[in-house]
């Protein structure tokens, strides 16, 4: 079955920087999307980034410019390079994959995904 444990996570003052890891299995990278989600406390689940299983990559406005998504395939890993981190960036990160429908951006849409990592709490100060 399709798992998907993240690490990484961590606390930092704003400006710093944190890479998250998201380890997968069950599934193969070639017909899965993959994303980064990112929920505050009290808040809904939402999109940050997502690899399409043909290799494109969407980011969500407030990150693109600071947060790099990238996949190491062959491994069946997914990353979330964060830098000049802001408070308003803190949360529980997970990582989540499912089938490609080839819509693009599938894997930004947290409801289509049924498969999720237990997350990684990312705490920025100011």
């Amino acid at each position: 079955q399709v798992q998907l444990v993240e690490s990484g996570g961590g606390s930092v003052q704003a400006g710093g920087s944190l890479r998250l890891s998201c380890a997968g299995s069950g599934y193969s990278y070639n017909t899965y999307c993959m994303g980064w989600f990112r929920q505050a406390p009290g808040k809904e689940r939402e999109a940050v980034a997502a690899i399409d299983s043909d290799g494109t990559i969407s980011y969500v406005e407030r990150v693109k410019g600071r947060f790099t998504i990238a996949r190491n395939s062959a491994k069946n890993t997914l990353f979330l390079q964060m830098n000049s981190l802001k408070p308003e960036d803190s949360g529980m990160y997970y990582c989540a994959t499912d089938w490609d429908d080839g819509s693009g951006g599938h894997c930004l849409v947290a409801r289509s995904l049924n498969y999720w990592g237990q997350g990684t709490q990312v705490t920025v100060s100011s």
